[in-house]
């Protein structure tokens, strides 16, 4: 092989290493397997994946018994997912909404409690942060459907696609503080980016209710879809394609170096995300209002 061919192999190779990597491992004191074998312990809903002829993938977030609340199998899934994505050559566009009509209420509060220790919910962290985050390196242009609820982690959800489309009558919804902590998943981090450091420190202290004008006003949500429920994923479909129209190796190349321009400093802030969660998670304050939600429920 000559040499700039290889030259240019190995370039290649590594930009697929930067795009799909992880950001914890085994160096960072995170354990792939436990993760996986605790989360299994806490079942439930699935993540449904359908790939079309169009190059746009569409991903539901599928427990509607719990408003879609994400169940430990649900984040297994959900990275499992997003592999298949990574390995989808031919996918533009990706968008990802909750089944009937409602996007995401968080963690399942089940599995939530099982894991309240620290240690726990520091894996379970960093599990989250993981996936979200090879999501939002995905060489596919994302949209977030956001339909009924995007509450606490599935709010941290919608901040991992590149945008947000809300239908009239919903919601997103930071309520971490409630809980006695801070996003986890990578939603602060991110939600920084968005709408800015300002702004960001008023959706989260204050946990309001974001409602889709005072969104659109302030940059969280791209566009606020008029179509009646049952026609808002054919609408979302058609407003991605705006984006995704053109070849296919181009489209993705353009994702691609918007991901890259936006990494460097990305890295550092998840894991201050993470290190500041993990103080948080499973001490009285949380424990306390997890108990009290869960009386509630």
């Amino acid at each position: 092989m000559a040499l700039t061919s290889l030259r240019w192999v190995t370039k290649r190779a590594e930009a697929r290493r930067f795009l799909y990597r992880s950001l914890y491992n085994s160096s960072h004191g995170f354990n792939e397997t436990e993760a996986k074998r605790k989360l299994a312990e806490n079942s439930g809903g699935s993540i449904d994946l359908c790939k079309g002829e169009n190059g746009i993938a569409k991903l539901c977030l599928n427990n509607p018994s719990r408003k879609n609340a994400l169940t430990g199998t649900m984040m297994l899934e959900l990275e499992e997912r997003i592999s298949e994505l990574e390995s989808w050559n031919e996918g533009k566009g990706l968008i990802v909404y909750g089944a009937e009509n409602t996007f995401c209420s968080g963690g399942d509060l089940d599995g939530v409690y099982a894991l309240s220790n620290p240690k726990d919910g520091l894996m379970m962290c960093m599990f989250m942060q993981n996936a979200l985050t090879r999501l939002q390196r995905l060489p596919l242009i994302s949209v977030a459907l956001i339909q009924g609820h995007a509450i606490g982690g599935g709010s941290e959800i919608t901040t991992s696609c590149d945008f947000r489309l809300m239908t009239e009558g919903s919601e997103i919804k930071f309520v971490h503080k409630h809980m006695g902590i801070v996003p986890g998943w990578g939603g602060a981090s991110r939600l920084i980016q968005i709408v800015g450091s300002r702004q960001a420190l008023k959706l989260m202290s204050s946990a309001l209710t974001i409602r889709p004008e005072y969104a659109l006003s302030i940059g969280l949500t791209d566009d606020i879809l008029s179509s009646a429920a049952d026609k808002a994923l054919e609408e979302a479909q058609t407003w991605i394609t705006q984006y995704t129209k053109g070849p296919t190796n181009t489209i993705r190349a353009i994702k691609k170096i918007v991901t890259s321009g936006r990494e460097h400093l990305l890295e550092d802030s998840l894991r201050k995300e993470k290190d500041i969660f993990g103080t948080l998670w499973g001490q009285p304050v949380h424990l306390q209002a997890l108990s009290k939600v869960l009386k509630l429920s």
